[in-house]
């Protein structure tokens, strides 16, 4: 059997699974070829290749796989419908196997997580062990292994995190997707600029998500959606030691529109609602982060 090698594209899911992703196919001596950070060039391609009524982090997703092309063995894209009853993802995580599939003609590694039907995360790489070449028990000592090292990694993350609540430097909660907060051209300028005003930037994804989807609570007992609770959450940890908060947002994402919203009208504390589009010079951001700063100064 040739060697196997499997793509990853850098966005969406990839934000959420990336140390596991790459723990688990090294334990499986499988080799990963993972597209470069988000470029002017790959969300050129996203867009042309997107409908208008996608938003930005997938048109960036679909320029992610559009590089991937022709680069792999398969690509790697799991349909995550729910992780129970009051824990949905977007629509996306569950249609980007039928939205790849429909525009790419590439071999597709795919599992599908959707506890409400008892489709968990394991279940779902065992039935990958035929096209990966592996047995099952293979599967499950890989992913045992993974979960213990990504444990270690996240962490140590989450300890990171709750030191920088401690310093002296303005602080401000950027909360949003992993997948908006980590992209190269989404939420990283945005993070090295706030640093270079002098603000310590605390992230919303860097705190434990069984704390944070508790804490969620505070603001919305009824909402339902795994993501937003887990970014939220984080608020109730970090206000007491934070000046301000960023919401940034993927323009035009139907759950960021309802849930900044509602904290927006319920938070007392000083705000910026960033949303982001593939059309956005940061120039004009750069304008609205320098104002927000010299408010939290005079706050």
């Amino acid at each position: 059997m040739d060697k196997i090698l499997v793509g990853l594209p850098r966005g969406l899911y990839y934000y959420y699974f990336e140390y596991f992703y790459k723990s688990f196919f090294k334990h499986l001596n499988i080799d990963l070829i993972i597209s470069p950070p988000t470029n002017k060039e790959i969300i050129e391609v996203g867009s042309k290749l997107a409908s208008d009524e996608m938003c930005l982090s997938l048109k960036i997703f679909l320029g992610h796989v559009s590089y991937l092309k022709d680069k792999c063995t398969y690509l790697l894209i799991p349909r995550i419908d729910n992780y129970g009853l009051f824990n949905q993802t977007c629509t996306n995580f569950l249609a980007l196997y039928d939205i790849v599939n429909s525009i790419f003609k590439m071999n597709i590694l795919d599992y599908n997580i959707d506890l409400r039907n008892k489709d968990d995360e394991l279940c779902g790489l065992i039935s990958l062990s035929k096209k990966l070449g592996k047995s099952k028990l293979d599967i499950i000592k890989a992913y045992y292994k993974a979960k213990e090292d990504e444990k270690k990694y996240l962490n140590y993350i989450y300890k990171i995190n709750y030191e920088h609540l401690k310093s002296k430097k303005i602080k401000i909660l950027l909360v949003g997707h992993n997948y908006n907060l980590y992209d190269a051209y989404v939420g990283r300028p945005l993070i090295k600029y706030l640093n270079s005003l002098n603000v310590t930037t605390i992230l919303s994804s860097e705190f434990n998500p069984l704390e944070t989807t508790k804490l969620s609570q505070e603001y919305s007992p009824s909402l339902y959606f795994k993501y937003s609770k887990e970014s939220i959450g984080s608020i109730e940890i970090a206000q007491s030691n934070i000046k301000g908060i960023i919401f940034l947002s993927a323009f035009p994402c139907g759950l960021d529109s309802l849930v900044n919203e509602l904290l927006l009208r319920k938070l007392k504390i000083p705000m910026l609602n960033l949303v982001i589009d593939d059309m956005d010079g940061f120039e004009g951001i750069k304008t609205r982060l320098e104002s927000f700063v010299d408010i939290l100064e005079q706050v």
